[in-house]
Order: C-alpha cells, then structure tokens, then sequence
C-alpha cells in the first residue's frame, strides 16, 4: 500500500513538473506586460481628419497636419490602455487657404488664443473582440469636455524594420458649440457637429530605443 501512494506522488509531482515547464514555454507563467506606443506621426501613419456639413447640401472636409502622441496597450488587460494626444490646431487644412484663416479666426477656433487642443484618456471599456469605448477629457477652444471615441483596433505586429507596431481607428462626434466656438455662417445651420475619424499607428517604444 505506501509503495502504491509512493508511486502516486511520484505520479503527481511529474504533472505538476511538466505542467509548469509547458506554461512556461507558452508564456503562460507571468501575466503579460503592457507595451508603450508612440504615434507614427513622422512617418505619416496617422492621421487626425475631419467632416462638416456644408449649407447641409454636402460634406466639407478637412485634418490636422500637426500632432504627437502616446499610447499604451495590452490586449490581455484592458484596463492598462491609455493614450494622450497633443495638436497643433494652427495646423487645420482644409486644402482652401481663406477658408482655413476664416476657421482659425476669433469667432472659431481663435487658434491665436488657442493655438493646441488635448485629448487624456481616462477608461478605455472592450465592446468587442476588437472594438472598445475611449473615454476621456479633450481640451479645445480653452474649454474641456468629457468624450467617447468608439474605438477599433486593426491590428498588430512586426514592421519590416525590426520593430513592433499597433494601429487603431476612431470616431468621434463634438459640437463646436459646447467649447465656447460660434457657429459659421458661410456654412449654415447643419454645422452644428464635427465629425472627427482618428486613424493612430504606433511604433513600440522599446524598439525605437534600442535602434539608437
């Protein structure tokens, strides 16, 4: 009978041990690490576009040529995600030149006074296998509103240069209005939201400091 439960934790303690180094080797021994991004604004693979009605008979559109950001991401733990991101809204293009000062001017965007907006995370909540709600807080106009950005994640992976890239897409919709900006006559009362598409590609950072 002992050499019998002898054998039977002999038996056991082997499972345990082939058991360990199976999830080691699946690297399933420690929870994974979240991964910090920096947006790929240098190579042009991201963008911060926008849409407004015009007189309500068509789109008007238009981006923001300047910004940076962060970004941090962990598919495994979502409550780690986080991004923040900084633009220059002096450098709004809607490819009219007198169109794009009149929108920079005092009674829009008054970007003399105002001359960045934020975007600062705060939750970002899984709706989906790939889809999530980003909330949090963006500044703009000198006024700061709290914000859903319906979020897809497109995907992940190596890039050709030995690093580790993530690239996601946002929509938002905002009201001028509730950031203290009048509306434009010369583009009517259909004006009264901004669709705003975020298309974000981030590079590992870790990769880019070990190319240094």
């Amino acid at each position: 009978m002992f050499q019998s439960i002898a054998q039977s934790l002999s038996q056991t303690k082997t499972l345990l041990l082939v058991s360990a180094l199976t999830c080691g080797a699946i690297g399933l021994s420690a929870p994974a690490v979240a991964d910090d991004y920096v947006i790929d604004t240098r190579g042009a693979h991201a963008f911060i576009q926008f849409r407004i009605k015009h007189l309500g008979y068509s789109w008007l559109y238009g981006r923001f040529n300047e910004f940076e950001g962060e970004f941090t991401f962990d598919e495994n733990r979502p409550s780690k995600n986080k991004v923040i991101v900084d633009i220059d809204v002096t450098s709004l293009d809607s490819m009219h030149a007198e169109r794009d000062k009149h929108l920079r001017g005092k009674k829009y965007l008054n970007t003399e006074k105002f001359p960045t907006a934020k975007f600062v995370s705060t939750k970002y909540v899984p709706t989906g296998d790939k889809t999530a709600n980003l909330q949090g807080n963006l500044t703009l106009h000198g006024t700061t509103k709290p914000v859903t950005i319906s979020v897809e994640h497109i995907g992940g992976g190596n890039d050709p240069w030995g690093g580790y890239r993530n690239g996601f897409e946002g929509t938002l919709t905002i009201n001028p209005a509730d950031y203290g900006m009048q509306l434009t006559k010369s583009l009517g009362p259909s004006a009264s939201e901004v669709e705003l598409f975020l298309t974000v590609e981030g590079i590992r950072k870790k990769d880019l400091k070990s190319k240094k």
